[in-house]
């Protein structure tokens, strides 16, 4: 079962829009002849997994951290592929999350039609024809038959180390700045994080590094669990 779990109207929200984070991870499978056939072990630096890997993509919904879709098989199949098969999880009113691995144009389109709308990162140096200029200084540009919003921001980190400066560009299906200024679009952006630590929780609390049961692929697509 997968779905919102948040409390209140406003949890999980942005300007109306429910917000959630769409990413990929690996899981260790049991060691099994039956799992092998179709999860492969890894490559690694110094040789190879221990276990047979499979790849998991998933919607995780902002603040709660819930998981609103997964889809999950052989890690053979890039995570863009199984994120595709996630649109059928989005709709009209909710803003998706990305990092750069989602930003090429293809993949764009397909969460576009369903209605939601876009919050990605791409390459700083990606050449995007510029269409018009917005007052708050971001741009607009085309991307197929999308009009996307051009936000370029640059982002201190300060630590005992020191101060990091990074250089951000991000797209978003969200034209008007006056409803969705740039400097909060940036802010928000920082949120992704939450799948990233939604993904450590799921591997060193709820499995705390032991490997999903099922023994054989069919039943690791209807359930798994810890060993």
């Amino acid at each position: 079962m997968s779905g919102p779990a948040a409390t209140t109207a406003a949890a999980g929200r942005w300007r109306g829009l429910k917000v959630v984070a769409v990413d990929g991870t690996l899981l260790p499978v049991l060691d099994c002849p039956a799992n092998l056939a179709v999860f492969t072990r890894q490559r690694l630096g110094n040789g190879t997994s221990g276990y047979p890997q499979l790849r998991l993509a998933a919607l995780v919904a902002r603040g709660t951290r819930s998981v609103t879709g997964a889809v999950f098989g052989p890690a053979t199949h890039g995570e863009l592929e199984y994120a595709r098969r996630l649109a059928d999880s989005l709709r009209a009113g909710m803003l998706l999350l990305g990092d750069r691995n989602f930003s090429a144009a293809a993949l764009l389109n397909q969460p576009a039609a369903t209605g939601a709308h876009l919050l990605v990162r791409c390459k700083t140096n990606r050449n995007l024809p510029l269409v018009a200029r917005c007052n708050d200084g971001s741009t607009l540009t085309q991307i197929g038959p999308l009009t996307m919003r051009v936000v370029d921001a640059e982002i201190a980190i300060r630590t005992v180390q020191g101060t990091r400066t990074g250089h951000y560009r991000l797209l978003t299906t969200l034209t008007d700045p006056a409803t969705h200024p740039a400097g909060e679009l940036v802010r928000l952006y920082h949120e992704r994080w939450e799948i990233e630590t939604a993904y450590a929780e799921l591997k060193s609390t709820i499995l705390g590094g032991r490997v999903l049961r099922a023994r054989t692929p069919t039943a690791s697509s209807r359930r798994s669990g810890p060993c």
